[in-house]
């Protein structure tokens, strides 16, 4: 099974990315969405996270604005729960992998934010970077509803910057030059890779 690390900042046109992969029948672990489900109702966080971070627990689970509201600005606190996050997500995407060699595929994609701000990079056999011109990225960020220049600011000021996920990334997905072009390289990463990692018929 061949991992893809897809990222990229924000704005920049990654779940765009990620659809297209499926649309080209490659599974995608969405690692925000495990941490919804980890958060979420009879989520296997929510006790460590409930004792961790006193008054974030509700009957729905864990009140994502409550505890942001505890880690933003607190790097003790974000270690506190990346510590009890990241095993459980890597647990969830184990898993997701496994299904998907069960299923007869050959290559799967992790969609992670932060890859390499949390080394994530390391367990993945490619890393790919969506990325767009920085005008590009801050259109189409602050036209989404309650954003702000301040807010979109403190956003990026927490990722690594775009020029050096570029430089990192094993490929590149650009997505400022409109859609068919953006899935003619990702069609074009998937050939390449399978090019160099032939699928072995053991039949």
């Amino acid at each position: 099974m061949i991992l893809l690390g897809l990222t990229g900042s924000i704005g920049m046109g990654k779940s765009e990315t990620a659809k297209m992969f499926r649309r080209m029948d490659i599974p995608v672990f969405d690692s925000d969405q495990a941490v919804h489900e980890l958060l979420g109702p009879g989520g296997a966080a929510v006790s460590a996270v409930a004792r961790a971070f006193p008054g974030v627990e509700t009957g729905q689970g864990i009140d994502r604005k409550k505890l942001g509201a505890q880690v933003f600005g607190d790097g003790a606190a974000l270690k506190n729960l990346e510590a009890i996050l990241h095993p459980l997500v890597s647990a969830k995407r184990q898993q997701f992998l496994r299904q998907a060699a069960m299923t007869g595929h050959d290559m799967a994609v992790a969609d992670v934010p932060l890859l390499f701000e949390t080394n994530g990079d390391q367990v993945c056999d490619y890393t790919v970077v969506v990325s767009a011109a920085p005008e590009v990225q801050r259109q189409r960020v602050l036209a989404r509803p309650g954003m702000s220049l301040e807010k979109f600011e403190q956003i990026l000021s927490k990722q690594m910057p775009d020029e050096e996920k570029r430089h990192r990334a094993d490929f590149i997905v650009q997505t400022d030059r409109g859609i068919e072009y953006a899935e003619t390289q990702v069609r074009e990463l998937i050939a390449a890779i399978r090019e160099k990692n032939p699928v072995k018929d053991n039949k």
